[in-house]
């Protein structure tokens, strides 16, 4: 056993996908660039004005908490969370502590140390507002000549439905850390609550690590996967150090300097009592019926986790394909699509033998070649029908793999099916061994040190002349019946 345990629990706010704040009508969008476009007297907190409860905020964390493993508590209400900090409005933000939406939740993760999956329990998730932005002078210095140290305030995220999820203190490392928080990306992605992407701040992860189970720590700050990883090891690291010199932990909040590659104190850390939370008098009590969980909890659709298990079931596919298939939920979609097109054909006697070779193919064409052609999260324009065929053409000889890659470009532009491709572009696979003869006698011609290589034992100069016949044929050559003539031509 090593002499210090890490234990590490997480705070993760996740910003909703909502079309309207969550306590007004304004438009939910914290990437507007504009400063202080999208704002109201309700998210400004102008006197007299009254919050609202954007429904769909909360079916969105009603959702998550089902896919965790959550209970719903069926009677929740909102706190006022009492701070002060510039970018916050009020004075106060709205949240929720004593009654959560949903509670006592738990996602698996693979285990680090066991190489068996790991229960992570998940203590709360619940629902409240986002800050402002702070802006300060010294990010904008070059623009301007005002030389000053100031802040400016942008309102645009004030009020945006900010989703919560604390941890129990269940992980012990940073790999577990950041593999947790990847699956809770992947799932959020799968709800369509949230695109949780880090860089852009929809997702941010806190990490609160003691050894020990003695003083913890915060630390804030995490904008990647990677920082989140890196940041952890060094405070494990930084701890171990403090605790070797016969010196106390501080219980702080840190953040993480991703220039300098370590963590830097931020201020001591509140307790909860010290925000002095107290119901909030303007909103009424949320109560949760059976039937609205129950409607909710339909709509909740695969999970990665069952998909996974359900490839490997169905696919003669790797790992590292099913994982790629997995997190990337429109290319797995698609990728089933065009499985399913090419069952059919099997099952109608197009396709005569090799099914789970040619799905397998179209998997690897997917994982492969779509990223030059579409994002891993938008729409894909061709249809899982036209790439079967083209999959099914490329698998039989038709064309070539060279051949497929230009199909399928041309394909994405012009959204033609790989038939008249083919033959608008003159790509048909030639096999035909007389023509074929006729080119492989004039590379051997233009090239006979290669074939005197060759005739030595040479390898790797035949895969040199095949080459070259399928620059003389412009890539319609088939490559295996090309191999196989120019070792009888060579032999002679």
């Amino acid at each position: 056993m090593t002499r210090y345990s890490p234990t590490i629990g997480l705070e993760i706010h996740v910003e909703l996908k909502t079309k309207t704040k969550m306590f007004c009508a304004c438009l939910n969008d914290p990437l507007e660039k504009n400063p202080n476009v999208n704002i109201c007297p309700i998210c400004t907190a102008q006197p007299g004005v009254l919050p609202v409860i954007n429904k769909e905020a909360v079916n969105s964390v009603i959702k998550a908490g089902l896919a965790l493993n959550c209970q719903v508590n069926k009677e929740s209400w909102f706190e006022r969370k009492n701070y002060f900090y510039p970018d916050l409005p009020k004075g106060y933000q709205i949240s929720q502590y004593e009654a959560p939406l949903c509670k006592n939740g738990y996602l698996e993760i693979p285990s680090t140390s066991s190489g068996q999956v790991k229960k992570i329990r998940i203590r709360r998730v619940h629902l409240e507002e986002d800050t402002g932005k702070l802006l300060h002078s010294s990010a904008f210095a070059k623009a301007s000549a005002d030389k000053q140290n100031y802040s400016l305030v942008d309102f645009n995220r004030a009020g945006v439905p900010l989703m919560e999820l604390v941890t129990e203190p269940d992980i012990n490392s940073a790999i577990e850390v950041r593999s947790f928080a990847q699956e809770l990306q992947i799932i959020f992605r799968y709800l369509g609550i949230s695109d949780a992407d880090m860089e852009k701040g929809q997702m941010r992860v806190e990490a609160n690590i003691s050894l020990n189970m003695g003083t913890k720590v915060e630390v804030k700050n995490l904008n990647s996967f990677r920082s989140v990883e890196r940041a952890i090891d060094y405070e494990i690291e930084r701890q171990k150090g403090i605790l070797e010199n016969k010196e106390k932990v501080i219980h702080e909040t840190r953040g993480w300097n991703d220039i300098k590659q370590e963590t830097f104190s931020q201020r001591t850390k509140e307790e909860a009592e010290d925000y002095r939370y107290f119901p909030e008098p303007d909103l009424p009590p949320l109560i949760i019926s059976s039937d609205e969980v129950e409607k909710l909890g339909d709509m909740i659709p695969e999970l990665p986790a069952a998909r996974r298990e359900r490839f490997k079931k169905e696919y003669e596919i790797t790992d590292s394909a099913i994982e790629t298939l997995t997190v990337y939920k429109n290319l797995g979609d698609f990728f089933e699509g065009t499985a399913s097109e090419l069952k059919a054909w099997f099952e109608s006697g197009k396709i005569k033998t090799d099914l789970d070779k040619i799905i397998k193919l179209s998997a690897n064409y997917i994982i492969t070649e779509f990223p030059k052609y579409v994002s891993t999260d938008s729409e894909i324009k061709i249809t899982p029908e036209n790439f079967a065929e083209l999959i099914y053409l490329t698998f039989i000889g038709e064309i070539s793999s060279s051949g497929a890659q230009e199909v399928l470009k041309e394909m994405f532009i012009s959204g033609k099916d790989p038939s008249q491709i083919i033959e608008s572009k003159n790509l048909k696979q030639v096999s035909d061994e007389e023509e074929l003869a006729k080119a492989i006698e004039i590379v051997i011609k233009n090239n006979p040190q290669a074939a005197e290589d060759y005739k030595r034992g040479k390898e790797t100069a035949l895969q040199f002349l095949v080459g070259q016949v399928m620059r003389e044929t412009k890539g319609r050559a088939n490559p295996q019946i090309v191999a196989k003539i120019m070792r009888i031509k060579l032999v002679k």
